[in-house]
């Protein structure tokens, strides 16, 4: 299967183009092709761009992420979920979590449009990870950016050595994508091990506690592994220390950190931390390029 994978980009001043237009700020109109809710409160859109020739070009790397807009409404940024390896649609998921979510969850549906800035951020090195083994490492909602990367590792199978995907839900009817992770796990593409905090009564198979505890069912050979984590700020203290307690290298830890964007393209400050723009120089960086700058991690 042939990809076109963007280069990370790179800020050097000046407005960035976007390949949904020259103008960063103007968004392009997408018209939702499928809804869906996932789980409670949590809904995959498809969707594809009204104009054919940008709907068939446009590719971004697993990891990136788009603004997402309602004229009078707001805009906010959301994760890809779906692999740039399948063309023509994209795909969202989306926490019903203030007035755009709601707006979105409520009143919009199949057949309705909305605007599309993007591709932002710099995405995972999936050049770099290519040979190696790979451990995936999700906290709750941090599945959706993993599970574009798994999309992409799962249709180029051949460049990828053994995938691990450890996941941590709350419960067993808050695991995302849970069919579909079961079915790629029959198939021998990806090795799952699930965890939820409580059952709450419901049927579980899986481990009862926390997700860090995952990682103690694993044998891996730590040299030929890098490890890629998304999750809630509590979920990166105790599982960095796990990995590196491992024996992973700091340079092999990838992060997706993406909780404190709103412009996408680091004009509004909001995600700010010292030197860097979380929008721009991120959301994917290695722990050793984080470490140094807590407040990316934690806050």
């Amino acid at each position: 299967m042939s990809v076109v994978i963007p280069k990370p980009f790179v800020p050097r001043g000046g407005p960035r183009e976007l390949a949904t237009g020259p103008n960063p700020y103007l968004p392009a109109p997408a018209r939702i092709m499928r809804a869906a809710d996932l789980v409670p409160d949590v809904r995959l859109f498809e969707l594809r761009f009204t104009d054919s020739t940008l709907a068939d070009s446009f590719t971004f790397r697993p990891g990136q992420f788009v603004e997402l807009s309602v004229e009078g409404v707001g805009e906010g940024p959301f994760s890809l979920p779906s692999s740039p390896t399948r063309r023509g649609v994209f795909q969202l998921g989306i926490r019903r979590a203030g007035k755009l979510t709601d707006f979105l969850f409520n009143y919009l549906s199949e057949g309705d449009e909305v605007g599309i800035r993007g591709p932002l951020g710099n995405g995972f090195p999936v050049e770099r990870l290519e040979g190696s083994d790979l451990m995936l490492v999700a906290g709750g909602l941090g599945m959706v950016p993993l599970r574009g990367l798994l999309q992409y590792v799962v249709d180029l199978r051949e460049r990828f050595g053994r995938v691990m995907l450890l996941y941590g839900s709350r419960n067993p009817d808050a695991v995302l994508f849970r069919e579909e992770l079961e079915s790629l796990a029959r198939r021998g593409d990806v090795e799952l091990h699930l965890s939820v905090d409580a059952t709450q009564g419901k049927p579980w198979s899986g481990r009862v506690g926390v997700v860090t505890e995952l990682l103690d069912e694993v044998v891996c050979d730590v040299p030929s592994t890098y490890a890629v984590a998304c999750g809630p700020p509590v979920f990166y203290k105790f599982m960095l220390e796990k990995l590196v307690a491992m024996g992973f290298g700091r340079d092999r830890i990838f992060l997706s950190l993406e909780r404190r964007m709103e412009c996408g393209i680091g004009k509004c400050g909001h995600c700010a931390v010292g030197y860097t723009f979380t929008c721009l120089h991120g959301p994917v960086f290695s722990y050793w390029d984080a470490m140094n700058l807590p407040e990316l991690i934690y806050t």
